[in-house]
């Protein structure tokens, strides 16, 4: 199974995320208009900072959606968090590809990174992101780099 392990990985899952599994706060990475958004926006870098909020080993990170509409005279919108009513669109993970040891986070320990995503250059219905990050806390100290792309 370890030879098919770095292909595989590389592909972010889309799956059901159960909420009792996240350990981290969540990151708001971009805010789009859907009014206004042009295709050269939906290429972007993103700094992100997650805490820890329990002592857990991380595997993955989950990546989700909300959508709101704001000029309704009621709330109008929805998530496909794990936090919230499932949705056929799931959450999208970003497994860790980290042959030293697992990465063990302590509660307030911080994880700061950038998400970068762009269209594949010879697909462009395919997605390629770029994930680095440091994780650093009581025990921890660990920097990482992925590179993923979504078909």
């Amino acid at each position: 199974m370890s030879c098919i392990r770095k292909v595989a990985i590389k592909e972010p899952l889309v799956d059901s995320v159960d909420n009792r599994q996240v350990m981290t706060s969540h990151c708001l990475l971009k805010e789009f208009d859907l009014k206004t958004v042009r295709i050269e926006d939906l290429s972007f870098t993103a700094n992100f900072t997650l805490d820890a909020t329990r002592n857990d080993y991380i595997h993955a990170l989950v990546a989700y959606f909300t959508v709101e509409f704001s000029k309704c005279h009621k709330y109008c919108g929805f998530s496909t968090g794990p936090d919230a009513p499932y949705t056929h669109w799931k959450q999208t993970l970003f497994y860790f590809d980290h042959d030293d040891e697992d990465i063990m986070l302590h509660k307030g320990d911080k994880i700061t990174g950038k998400l970068n995503l762009r269209p594949n250059p010879k697909n462009d219905r395919d997605l390629d992101f770029d994930i680095d990050f440091t994780a650093q806390g009581q025990q921890t100290q660990t920097k990482y780099h992925g590179e993923y792309r979504m078909h």
